[in-house]
């Protein structure tokens, strides 16, 4: 084999090693990945099984906590609710009609059953994910004193 060939060789197996090693990289994030859905988008599609991330407001009214750190509650757009368990401690920051994002799971039954809730900052804080949303639902107003965050 000449020169010219080895050197095409080499660059042929490199360049299927370099595929291989991205396939496997895609393969191990596609676990990972996790996207963001309004409870519209959830009711609609019901992703049942799948891992994803749900976000909207807490609908007024819903919050039940159980003593042994079991708490139910509804997270709503305007458009859909959904019902969400979470067992574990709340953030303190937590309450009725603020933005919220639960990460978990869509049972069969409808229930999200959520292993992080992440809550507001602050009182001008909301999830970029959460404004958009509601933008789409248009229930965000402009001048309603709530900042939103700049990173995705």
């Amino acid at each position: 084999m000449t020169r010219k060939g080895r050197r095409l060789v080499m660059i042929g197996v490199s360049g299927l090693v370099l595929v291989a090693a991205l396939a496997l990289v895609l393969v191990a994030m596609r676990d990972t990945i996790v996207f963001f859905r309004a409870p519209s988008e959830v009711v609609a599609s019901g992703p049942v099984g799948t891992r994803i991330r749900l976000g909207g407001l807490v609908e007024a009214g819903s919050v039940r906590r159980n003593p042994d750190q079991v708490a139910e509650f509804a997270v709503e757009d305007g458009g859909a609710r959904v019902p969400v368990r979470y067992k574990g401690i709340l953030p303190d920051l937590f309450r009725e009609g603020q933005g919220v994002v639960a990460e978990g799971v869509l049972t069969a039954s409808g229930t999200f059953m959520a292993d992080t809730v992440l809550a507001r900052h602050d009182e001008t804080y909301m999830p970029r994910e959460v404004v958009d949303a509601l933008k789409a639902q248009g229930r965000w107003q402009e001048g309603s004193g709530l900042r939103q965050t700049t990173q995705r």
